[in-house]
């Protein structure tokens, strides 16, 4: 079994890179979708979250209001790490249940947006950084997400830069240009994983 670590700052392409990979028959263990399902209504990781931040962090419904939870923890490093305090462990528990249900000669691919800043690289064979240009993940946060200029900034500047995340890189997917560059490349990466040793 191959693990990749799968990584990108907010809005460079990660989750489209996920997705690619995915059809070319990775296994994806995706952080972000755990990461939801461990505060859905019912769930300890709800409680806790609610036990942490109060019951204004919930729309009508009991769901977990995520913008009204984000303005919180992404303006504050102290409340964001209140926050992945209770969601981190949550999240690797699920991720170690579905490694486990995957094939011995499966490529496993970790989609997790925080690998750089939680220091997670040597829990991998391979780190693969999605990359955009700083502008053009603003960009997209504000055109395609619909985010404020200012919410996008903060959680932009919440994450690890540009060059801490190329830094620790084994392979870089350069996701500046259109989509239709995208495809080709995650391919081209796709056999470097498998030919790896």
């Amino acid at each position: 079994m191959l693990s990749v670590g799968l990584t990108g700052g907010i809005g460079a392409g990660k989750s489209e890179v996920s997705r690619l990979l995915a059809s070319c028959g990775a296994v994806v263990v995706d952080a972000d979708l755990i990461a939801r399902e461990v505060v859905e209504p019912g769930t300890p990781g709800l409680a806790a979250v609610v036990g942490e931040f109060g019951k204004g962090v919930l729309l009508p419904d009991g769901r977990l209001d995520r913008p009204a939870l984000g303005r919180i923890v992404f303006a504050d490093p102290d409340r964001l790490a209140a926050l992945n305090a209770i969601v981190h462990p949550l999240v690797g528990a699920r991720s170690e249940e579905l490694k486990a249900a995957a094939g011995e000669d499966a490529v496993l691919v970790h989609d997790v947006p925080l690998l750089v800043e939680n220091g997670m690289m040597p829990l991998y064979d391979a780190v693969v950084v999605v990359d955009a240009l700083p502008a053009t993940q603003l960009d997209r946060l504000v055109r395609v997400r619909g985010m404020s200029e200012d919410d996008a900034r903060a959680r932009m500047a919440a994450q690890a830069d540009r060059e801490q995340r190329l830094e620790v890189a084994d392979f870089v997917i350069d996701n500046d240009g259109p989509l239709a560059d995208l495809e080709p490349a995650v391919r081209r990466l796709w056999q470097q994983l498998l030919e790896r040793p």
